[in-house]
């Protein structure tokens, strides 16, 4: 039996600044599904085929109450993250600092063998980008 993740879900306050956000991190809009007032559209990339994050907003799908809490953890940032590869971290950080993304952390080296920096997306989201040292 084989197993692997297609997707996951990021929720975020506005779908269209976070298409920009994560296009300037390189992926691509791989669909865009309406539904009523709200949308849902998976990002992806040519390096992981079959691999998307969906993005939508908190009351999508969701009942008023859910909706509503969901906001609340979301504005707090307290969420989970998401963490990327890249295989030249300074240039992704470069690209992503330039775009007027918020920077929590700056390459810095760790301690467990890799070099990573952090960012906040455009709904506060912790985004972390990780490159092996080598």
């Amino acid at each position: 039996m084989a197993i692997a993740l297609q997707f996951t879900n990021i929720t975020v306050n506005d779908v269209d600044e976070a298409i920009e956000f994560y296009t300037t991190l390189g992926l691509e809009v791989q669909m865009d599904v309406p539904s009523g007032d709200y949308r849902w559209v998976t990002l992806g990339s040519a390096a992981q085929p079959g691999l998307g994050i969906v993005v939508s907003v908190p009351h999508a799908g969701r009942s008023e109450t859910e909706g509503d809490q969901l906001q609340e953890l979301l504005t707090k940032g307290s969420l989970p993250m998401l963490v990327f590869a890249s295989d030249d971290l300074d240039t992704t950080f470069e690209t992503l600092r330039a775009s007027g993304a918020e920077v929590l952390q700056e390459p810095t080296d760790m301690g467990w063998g890799q070099r990573d920096c952090a960012f906040r997306d455009p709904s506060g989201n912790t985004v972390r980008i990780a490159q092996a040292r080598g």
